[in-house]
């Protein structure tokens, strides 16, 4: 009998389910997830997979409350709508779904891909992300983009007539980027789906094709001072358009939150099923970290042989909690409430902290106590990792 036929247990710690789709069209030559390039994409095996893991997970978490399901990647708009719709409905029928159950497809505004649009929406999703990145051509090329403008504001355009919500990313401090342009650039795509976003600062990661490039001097990336006065234009473009920085890299309107990402950000247990995803699972152990096996034939022959693709599970110890609670919460303008970090970790929060630099840092500006939260300040937000850094016992 399927487990979403009994309530589920008072008390359980809600879930968020991430769905890892690995496979792309290209490997933009930024980007550092786990995603694979291939001719021809198994779909059939994967989908299988992908199956058979979520029904192992459930096994062993039972009903838990389901309060979001987000497929990411990699590209999962490659995906028929058939496999989405098939793991929406087991995962419903594995847990006990919340009545507004938040289900986010990460979707790239190709032709191809945005013409699923409508079966995505008709399998259940209701929350569309899309990866524009940028909407100017030149930009996309060197991005490794494989959608033009054009194509992006077709893509925003169906996707607000289709789904309820809507968000889209989009890249900052690309070389050769000036404060007029982003401004222009960052209306038109509000303009088009003002519900949601997410804004990343371009980064130059280990192992991608720009780290090479970037050490031979072929692209320069704008300085500190450039990138934060465009870090402070979006802040201001979005908010005359009602978003709001929720959280470091993600503006929307209230209510508007990913619920999804919120798990995260909180604290709360998350499932990872496919190549390289991984969880937060409150078990009979306590909190345990999990992880799958990255490369895809591997993870799913993995699951083919054993139910699961996942490596061996290791507890997350308080001072780990504690760590990984603080630099996930202080990341949201509402930072972190001492009782759920009580609760979580097993410890006051002031005994996470070193008392002389949280003093200083509260009276620098960077941190900021009210109530039950200890919260960052705009300016320590821009400035956390140094933050945490120092103030973290």
């Amino acid at each position: 009998m399927d487990k979403a036929a009994g309530a589920a247990p008072a008390g359980a710690e809600p879930l968020a389910l991430y769905v890892h789709w690995p496979f792309c069209l290209a490997k933009c030559p930024y980007c550092d997830f786990n995603s694979h390039v291939r001719e021809v994409i198994p779909e059939t095996r994967f989908r299988a997979a992908l199956l058979a893991e979520l029904e192992w997970e459930a096994t062993r978490l039972g009903p838990r409350p389901l309060r979001s399901i987000f497929f990411g990647g990699g590209t999962p708009s490659l995906m028929s709508p058939e496999t989405v719709g098939a793991l929406i409905a087991r995962a419903r029928a594995l847990f006990a779904a919340a009545q507004d159950l938040e289900i986010t497809l990460e979707a790239n505004p190709t032709s191809i891909e945005a013409g699923r649009f409508q079966g995505y929406r008709d399998a259940g999703v209701n929350r569309i992300s899309v990866g524009i990145q940028s909407l100017n051509d030149e930009d996309l090329r060197r991005l490794g983009r494989q959608h033009s403008a054009p194509q992006a504001i077709a893509a925003l355009e169906l996707g607000r007539k289709l789904f309820p919500r809507i968000s889209f990313d989009l890249i900052y401090a690309r070389p050769g980027q000036t404060e007029a342009a982003w401004r222009a650039e960052l209306a038109q795509a509000l303009d088009l789906a003002a519900d949601h976003l997410s804004l990343y600062q371009l980064t130059i990661e280990p192992g991608t094709v720009y780290e090479g490039l970037h050490r031979r001097g072929e692209i320069v990336l704008p300085d500190e001072e450039t990138a934060a006065r465009l870090y402070e234009v979006t802040v201001s473009e979005a908010a005359r358009y009602g978003l709001l920085p929720y959280e470091v890299s993600n503006y929307a309107k209230p209510g508007s939150e990913s619920r999804h990402n919120l798990a995260y950000w909180r604290y709360g247990d998350y499932a990872g099923i496919g190549p390289g995803a991984h969880g937060r699972l409150s078990l009979a152990g306590g909190l345990i970290a999990t992880r799958r096996h990255r490369a895809p034939e591997i993870w799913a022959e993995r699951v083919e042989q054993q139910g699961h693709g996942s490596g061996q599970d290791t507890v997350v110890t308080a001072a780990e909690r504690a760590q990984e609670m603080l630099l996930m919460g202080l990341r949201l303008s509402e930072g972190v409430s001492a009782a759920r970090f009580a609760a979580r970790t097993g410890m006051p929060l002031i005994k996470a902290l070193d008392p002389g630099i949280l003093a200083a840092a509260i009276e620098e500006g960077y941190l900021e106590q009210e109530g039950d939260r200890l919260r960052a300040t705009p300016e320590g937000r821009m400035r956390l990792d140094a933050l945490l850094a120092a103030l973290l016992l």
